[in-house]
């Protein structure tokens, strides 16, 4: 259950946030006290340029930026003294608010055009957990705009949680480095949630029903294997120990004895939580208790885990910060502080879950696509929350890459976020609708299985919707259709793009893992059928190139330059390419 916020142009190319935490037991510290996040990135002449770091007094987090050529850097302090030095040609900026001092640690801009490497700073301040570095540093992508980011340091030592490593972003924006549990989502996950039928209407028999239909109805066999509980699974408070409780009227018996029956069917739980204060239901969030309910959640089995955007602690209440308006049509720009608070609160969550010792899918829920995400989670909510209409589908499609040029900015160089995509770390761009039916109107079953083609093409996570125990035979033969499932689980992870210069009869393709083969989906987005054409050449491809449609899973031939076909409204054509 999310909003959205849209961060088209940011104002500053350096972001600062240092925020006071508690060192109680489950904090985001932990016993030791403070934490330093690192993350470095390579910019060309106007882009964006970010390297951090910084040490932590006791209880203390910071996050230390410095800007990179023409850039400016911004440091903001709650509770700690942070310093902050700009790069060639930048400006620097110190606000310290309220609060004990700390020791900020001094850091170096990344300098040059053409995408140069940013350093992860000098050196990080002392804290009780003792000296510092700044967390492992990043090493910048060489190109115009690229973004790397680094990793992070809890309490002088290493981060966790996928987080370290060299080579951030190359000059297309992509990350190069997989985050959350090492070896998982080598594939773009498979499963389902409860949400978007359920929404908050659902007791424990509801997840071991849908674990009984998916094995039943055959989903399992074709690669389904996640059953999530979202939001509103738990109790209004934490208890004396500071741990989240169960709702004793949906989970009389807790959360361990579903995954243990969801297990004993070959299948794996996943859970809901929130960065903030509050989850989006307003029930306790994980602010400062991230490693807590990492490690609770681990105890309890779970093998995935969605962490939301809702209520966050950003130490101010400026409307901006706490606004859960937006989206990608009306502009609203989170504030510098929100988003370097996403970047630490995600981090807590990533290095939680390392420390827990159980491999859990870490799926962040920030609702939108940053370069850092894929040095932390292995999925990534690019948008707002999907309804079951047609318009909802459009708007959640471009959101996830489909309009190449929203992304076509210093944020997101073209091609855009589709590049940030690979094994280990997806772009979401939320649950699949199919098998959903909505009073007075809702998705059409064409329309449905346009959304699951495109999923598909986007090497989009598949997690169903629907209700399991009570689908359609039309819903369940697209749901489990072999052969557009194969191309989301392609091994090569490639995202695919539209190729078209339409914006209404659109070509979309997606490279395969066997050699001259791809995915191609022929999208209608009009009211009327209409002709609809893909190249060769468009794909790479010299010579002719056989056809398969896997819808009606039949062989068309082999084509000397090209294919053709109509195409109906609102529908997709979704063949395989095999060039000869």
């Amino acid at each position: 259950m999310t909003r959205f916020l849209s961060t088209t142009s940011l104002p500053v190319l350096a972001l600062v946030l240092a925020l006071g935490c508690s060192n109680s037991t489950g904090g985001p510290n932990g016993a030791s006290g403070g934490q330093t996040v690192s993350f470095a990135g390579g910019s060309g002449s106007g882009g964006q340029t970010v390297s951090a770091t910084g040490g932590s007094s006791s209880g203390g987090q910071a996050v230390f930026a410095s800007g990179g050529s023409g850039g400016q850097a911004v440091t903001d302090s709650g509770g700690q003294t942070v310093s902050s030095t700009g790069g060639i040609g930048g400006q620097t900026t110190t606000n310290v608010r309220d609060g004990g001092a700390g020791i900020g640690g001094a850091g170096a801009g990344g300098v040059g055009t053409g995408g140069s490497s940013s350093s992860g700073g000098a050196s990080g301040g002392a804290n009780t957990g003792g000296s510092a570095t700044g967390g492992r540093s990043g090493t910048g992508g060489v190109g115009a705009g690229g973004n790397g980011m680094g990793g992070a340091g809890t309490g002088g030592s290493t981060s966790a949680g996928g987080s370290t490593g060299s080579g951030g972003s190359q000059a297309t924006g992509g990350a190069t480095q997989t985050g959350g549990s090492a070896g998982l989502a080598a594939t773009p996950p498979m499963g389902w949630n409860n949400f978007n039928h359920f929404i908050d209407a659902f007791t424990y028999t509801t997840f071991e029903q849908a674990a009984d239909a998916m094995v039943s109805s055959g989903l399992k066999a074709v690669g389904y294997q996640y059953i999530n509980i979202d939001d509103s699974w738990d109790n209004t408070s934490r208890d004396a120990s500071g741990n989240l409780v169960p709702n004793p009227a949906k989970f009389p018996n807790g959360i361990k004895p579903v995954a243990d029956y969801v297990h004993a069917k070959g299948l794996k739980l996943g859970l809901y939580a929130d960065r903030g204060v509050m989850t989006c239901s307003k029930f306790p969030g994980s602010y400062g208790y991230e490693a807590r309910d990492a490690a609770l959640f681990a105890s309890w089995g779970i093998d995935y885990v969605k962490v939301d955007n809702c209520y966050p602690n950003t130490g101010t209440t400026a409307s901006a910060d706490r606004s859960q308006m937006g989206g990608t049509v009306d502009g609203t720009v989170p504030s510098a502080r929100y988003q370097a608070a996403q970047l630490v609160d995600y981090t807590n969550w990533a290095n939680g879950i390392k420390a827990a010792g159980r491999p859990m899918v870490f799926s962040i829920c920030a609702w939108w696509s940053y370069p850092w995400e894929p040095t932390l989670g292995n999925m990534f909510r690019t948008t707002k929350d999907i309804k079951s209409s047609w318009t909802s589908f459009l708007a959640t499609l471009d959101g996830n890459g489909g309009d190449k040029s929203r992304y076509a900015d210093a944020n997101y160089p073209a091609p855009g976020i589709s590049s940030y995509a690979g094994p280990g770390h997806f772009n979401d761009p939320d649950m699949l609708e199919v098998g959903n039916t909505v009073a007075g109107g809702g998705m059409t079953v064409v329309e449905q299985q346009a959304q699951f083609s495109l999923w598909a093409i986007m090497a989009a996570p598949l997690i169903l919707g629907n209700d399991l125990t009570n689908m359609s035979a039309e819903t369940l033969a697209i749901i489990s259709n072999a052969e557009v499932i194969a191309v989301d689980q392609d091994p090569l992870g490639k995202q695919g793009t539209p190729t078209s210069t339409s914006t209404t009869l659109e070509v979309w393709s997606k490279p395969l893992a066997a050699a001259k083969s791809y995915a191609v989906a022929l999208f209608n987005r009009t009211g009327a059928a209409a002709n609809i054409t893909v190249t060769w050449s468009s794909l790479g491809l010299t010579g002719s190139a056989t056809v398969r449609d896997l819808w009606a899973k039949q062989d068309l031939g082999s084509m000397a330059t090209q294919y053709s076909t109509s195409v109906p409204s609102h529908a997709v054509v979704m063949l395989k390419v095999v060039g000869q």
